[in-house]
């Protein structure tokens, strides 16, 4: 994958992330954020956005089990998010290998929640991506 080609999927990450973000704040399906739109987002998120819609109550019960002692409810909001999104890439068996998943998560979680952020969601995806694997 050239340079430019990884960025873009960086920032495709990003955008799906703030879409997810907005539909939370406003309690609304992420895909009808995604109607709303003025300008459509690249494809990649539009497909991330859709993909972790689709997943999130698979994402939800492997993140809940995966993260002992927090529910899920009680997980800041980025990084609840951010979780999500890398558990939809993870459960395609056509998405990016493993570390590539992780470590774009853990990146977003860095940049847009805590520094402590990161670790946590390292731990929880770690422990999540082993329990897909072993399907």
């Amino acid at each position: 994958m050239a340079p430019s080609e990884g960025a873009t999927r960086h920032q495709a990450r990003e955008r799906a992330l703030l879409i997810l973000y907005e539909a939370e704040m406003k309690s609304l399906p992420p895909s009808s954020v995604l109607e709303e739109l003025a300008v459509t987002p690249d494809v990649f998120a539009v497909a991330l956005v859709r993909s972790t819609e689709e997943h999130q109550d698979e994402a939800d019960a492997l993140i809940a089990a995966a993260a002992v002692g927090w529910p899920i409810d009680r997980l800041a909001v980025l990084d609840r998010l951010v979780l999500r999104l890398a558990v939809a890439e993870l459960l395609d068996p056509d998405g990016p290998p493993m570390p590539v998943v992780i470590d774009e998560a853990v990146e977003l979680a860095k940049s847009y929640s805590t520094e402590a952020s990161g670790g946590f969601v390292n731990g929880v995806l770690s422990t999540v991506a082993t329990r897909i694997a072993e399907r």
